[in-house]
């Protein structure tokens, strides 16, 4: 059974980053850091041969994924699959708002509930992760026996790694999502398996690890 491994990698960082404030679907630019940090994971990933890189039609995805587009050479694709998770009203806002003027949903957020849905349109986790779910056995099935890179958010490298390791969508996270960060999987029709995690030897000590993504 041929395998296609993955590159999956998180955007740079963006001011609402630094801000913990909920970016979801809102088109926010990288910052000077997360520019750098781009730069820097391009230069990281020059020597990999890829078939394709798909990145999220986000910014900051976009932009993250355009610098490792031009130091391999791959072809970019965008595709909105890859986008973060909505979150409806919460968008523009910190927890700290939220839990001050939406307790209730504020607590199921906290709580992980796979069913819980933003007011505005929002995603729940379990929405997010059949998305995500869906769309890598899509790209990923386009290029078996090759390598692929997926440029995203942390809400999708958290759901990648939960596919990867066969974790409930409600178990506590103990791995981080750096900004920048490289992660290796390896995809066949049976799903993902994990090759490695959160490689920011790139980045010195200049990656975040934040929340909200």
């Amino acid at each position: 059974m041929q395998a296609t491994r993955i590159i999956a990698i998180r955007h740079g960082e963006t001011a609402w980053n630094v801000d913990a404030r909920i970016q979801g679907h809102l088109d926010i630019p990288l910052n000077d850091i997360g520019l750098w940090q781009a730069a820097r994971a391009g230069e990281a990933l020059a020597g990999e041969r890829l078939d394709a890189i798909y990145s999220s039609d986000l910014a900051r995805a976009q932009t993250t994924a355009q610098a490792v587009a031009g130091t391999t050479g791959a072809p970019l694709v965008l595709d909105s699959g890859l986008r973060e998770r909505c979150f409806g009203s919460f968008e523009g806002r910190t927890f700290k708002e939220i839990e001050a003027e939406q307790p209730e949903q504020a607590l199921r957020w906290r709580k992980r509930d796979p069913d819980f849905v933003p007011d505005g349109g929002g995603e729940s986790l379990a929405m997010l992760k059949s998305r995500i779910q869906h769309t890598v056995e899509r790209l990923a099935a386009q290029h078996t026996g090759g390598q692929i890179a997926l440029v995203a958010h942390g809400g999708v490298m958290d759901v990648l790694y939960r596919l990867a390791t066969h974790q409930d969508l409600q178990a506590p996270r103990t791995w981080e999502l750096g900004n920048a960060a490289i992660n290796r999987l390896l995809w066949t029709p049976g799903g993902l398996s994990l090759v490695g995690w959160g490689d920011v030897s790139h980045l010195a000590d200049s990656a975040r690890d934040e929340v909200f993504s």
